[in-house]
C-alpha cells in the first residue's frame, strides 16, 4: 500500500496531479479542496494517499490532510458510493461542512453536490451518522419523568430522537405517560 508521496509537482490538471518522486511520476486524483491548496508547478509537496485496486485499474488518490483521507475512506465504505463520488463530495463540501450536514441531517446540502441524488444523500446521512466528528445536534431536554418516559417510548417505536423531541415539545407539560404517547403519535403521523 502506498500511504504517502513526497516529491515535485510536475503537472496539474484538475482533478489530477502528477508528482515526480525521484524520477517516477505518480498520477493522483485529488479533491478540489486539495488541488486549490497545492503549491505551484516545480514546488515540493507531500500528499497522503489511498490506493484503489480494481480489475481494470490501480488508481491513486491524494489528500493534503489525514482528515480528508479518513473521510474519503468512510465514504467509499458506503454501498453505492465509489471513489469518484467520494471525491465529488469532498470537492463540493469541506470535511467540516460534510460533518455538520451529517450531524444536522441536512440532505439538501448534499444534493447540491453534482452526482448526489436525494436517495444517495439520505443513505449518506444514515451511514455516516456518528462517524464524522462530534454530533452537533442538541440533546432533547425533558422537564419531568413522564416526559422522559414518553421520549423513550417514541424512540423505542422507531422515531428518531429529533422527531420524538419535536413531538414532546408540542405536548402540554403536565400530560401523563399513556396520554402523552397517544398525543405525540398523532402529531408524528
Amino acid at each position: 500500500m502506498i500511504g504517502k508521496l513526497s516529491g515535485v509537482i510536475a503537472e496539474k490538471s484538475p482533478p489530477q496531479v502528477l508528482i515526480d518522486v525521484q524520477g517516477v511520476g505518480y498520477e493522483l486524483d485529488v479533491p478540489m479542496s486539495t488541488f486549490y491548496n497545492l503549491p505551484a508547478l516545480g514546488e515540493r509537496t507531500s500528499l497522503l494517499t489511498h490506493l484503489s485496486i480494481r480489475e481494470d485499474a490501480h488508481v491513486l488518490f491524494g489528500f493534503l490532510t489525514a482528515e480528508e483521507r479518513n473521510t474519503f475512506r468512510q465514504l467509499i465504505k458506503i454501498s453505492g458510493v465509489g471513489p469518484k463520488m467520494a471525491l465529488s463530495l469532498l470537492s463540493g463540501l469541506s470535511v467540516a461542512e460534510l460533518a455538520q450536514a451529517v450531524s444536522k441531517q441536512e440532505s439538501g446540502r448534499l444534493v447540491k453536490v453534482p452526482g448526489i441524488g436525494k436517495k444517495t444523500a439520505e443513505r449518506l446521512l444514515l451511514e455516516l451518522k456518528g462517524k464524522l466528528g462530534p454530533d452537533l445536534s442538541q440533546p432533547v431536554s425533558v422537564a419531568n419523568d413522564a416526559q422522559a418516559d414518553i421520549l423513550q417510548a417514541l424512540i423505542a417505536l422507531g422515531y428518531s430522537e429529533k422527531e420524538a423531541g419535536a413531538a414532546l415539545k408540542a405536548l402540554p407539560p403536565d400530560v401523563g405517560v399513556s396520554e402523552g404517547i397517544k398525543l405525540a403519535m398523532k402529531k408524528l403521523s
